[in-house]
């Protein structure tokens, strides 16, 4: 079963979806640009067998506040707060795309409170070719501006987030959607390479790996998250079976 909460974090709402058994490791799930936390609907009940699994709704997106304040970095305290607020100490930690970002950047800042990090399809800091995105129509379950505002910091991101990289202890996947998706494949290749404990694998999916191929997600990450007694699930790479706002143009 699912619940639905919300938490207050420095005057910010914050909300969440949480299932599984609540004495079980905690496992929190940050979404790409422009969901929340429902996109992780198809995956998180798999997790939640063995996790206490958090799905947040990071600021300016779902049933969260809309602060008209937005940074990566901001995210990333947000994140802080929310462990704080509910008194979860080391955690495992999931982003998507966006959410990946705010992921690393936790990883660089706090390393102390990461177990095991995932990385799903997110691009490697460095600089790219700007272009302005159009706002879709009609209503929107998130704040356009905040769009705008991490668009030009992914466009032109902070030279110490790549270099900061390093600093990064935990355990890390990340995980690549092959020549499918937007996102430079040898960027990716390079984010994992640049952590000491970093490794990659890619599943050819697309960008949206966890929903495109579920099954095969779940799979690779478990075995990451719970490494069986045979070693963890791949070597410095691995090959695996054959509308993000994120992405340019």
């Amino acid at each position: 079963m699912v619940d639905h909460h919300s938490v207050d974090v420095g005057g910010v709402r914050l909300a969440y979806q949480v299932s599984g058994p609540p004495k079980a490791p905690p496992l929190i799930l940050l979404h790409a640009l422009g969901e929340d936390a429902a996109d992780w609907d198809v995956v998180a009940p798999v997790f939640a067998h063995s996790w206490r699994v958090y799905a947040l709704d990071l600021r300016g997106h779902g049933r969260s506040d809309w602060p008209g304040d937005y940074s990566l970095q901001l995210m990333r305290d947000d994140v802080l707060g929310f462990l704080d607020a509910l008194a979860l100490d080391r955690v495992d930690l999931m982003g998507h795309s966006m959410g990946g970002i705010v992921a690393y950047l936790f990883a660089e800042e706090y390393p102390q409170r990461v177990d095991r990090l995932v990385l799903e399809d997110v691009p490697v800091p460095r600089p790219r070719e700007k272009a302005v995105p159009t706002r879709p129509d009609g209503n929107l379950t998130f704040d356009w501006e905040m769009v705008l505002a991490l668009r030009r910091q992914v466009d032109t991101p902070d030279p110490a987030w790549l270099e900061r990289l390093s600093e990064i202890t935990a355990e890390t996947l990340v995980v690549a959607g092959g020549p499918g998706s937007h996102v430079p494949q040898n960027g990716i290749i390079e984010l994992a390479r640049r952590v000491p404990r970093g490794r990659v694998v890619t599943i050819p999916a697309g960008h949206l790996i966890h929903n495109a191929e579920p099954t095969v997600f779940v799979e690779v990450v478990m075995r990451f998250l719970r490494p069986s007694d045979d070693g963890p699930v791949a070597g410095p790479s691995l090959q695996v079976g054959d509308g993000d706002p994120l992405r340019n143009g």
